[in-house]
């Protein structure tokens, strides 16, 4: 069967969003999923280019219209989810790169069964990890050490998915990815 979506996952500061970038330049027939969030924008980051950037309002709305395919509270007031809109629109001939946290992905897996290439990044370490989070500048010391909590616990579930790519090199890491997504794209 066909894959008509490519779910690419990872504890927050593995370079999941780094590499998404690099996939897509890679793979032009890929399309992006934009996300639905209630966090604010980090600089640079445009609205409906990274994400739609939502109030928690509107994004309750958003789940009471059953407007979203999946989301999650990843952390208390603080909303990810997958506009059900976007994500119907992937077909085999146009696919799409969803770029989203560990929950989110194995509810899209569960969606879209044989037609999804599931792939979880790694980190080389949670302390490379935490030095990953702290290089960001966009995090406290409490945001940090709960994204850390957060990342020891979805590591357990990386056996869940399809391929398991550790981000120590990012060229490598990008070569695997790129690699792998193309031979089943093919």
């Amino acid at each position: 069967m066909a894959i008509r979506t490519v779910i690419l996952t990872a504890p927050s500061g593995a370079g999941k969003t780094t590499l998404a970038r690099r996939l897509m330049n890679a793979i032009p027939l890929l399309r992006f999923s934009v996300s639905a969030t209630t966090r604010q924008p980090r600089k640079g980051e445009r609205n409906g280019h990274a994400y739609h950037f939502v109030s928690e309002a509107e994004f309750r709305r958003l789940i009471a219209a059953d407007s979203l395919l999946e989301y999650e509270e990843v952390y208390p007031g603080l909303f990810y989810g997958t506009l059900r809109t976007d994500a119907e629109r992937a077909t085999p001939q146009r696919p799409m790169l969803f770029d989203v946290d560990v929950r989110g992905a194995l509810s899209l897996k569960e969606h879209f069964g044989a037609e999804a290439l599931t792939l979880f990044v790694r980190p080389p370490s949670l302390k490379e990890l935490e030095a990953r989070l702290r290089s960001r500048g966009t995090e406290t010391a409490s945001s940090i050490q709960l994204r850390l909590d957060r990342a020891s616990g979805e590591l357990r579930y990386m056996h869940l998915f399809d391929v398991v790519v550790v981000n120590d090199d990012l060229e490598h890491a990008v070569a695997e990815l790129v690699t792998l997504v193309a031979s089943r794209l093919s």
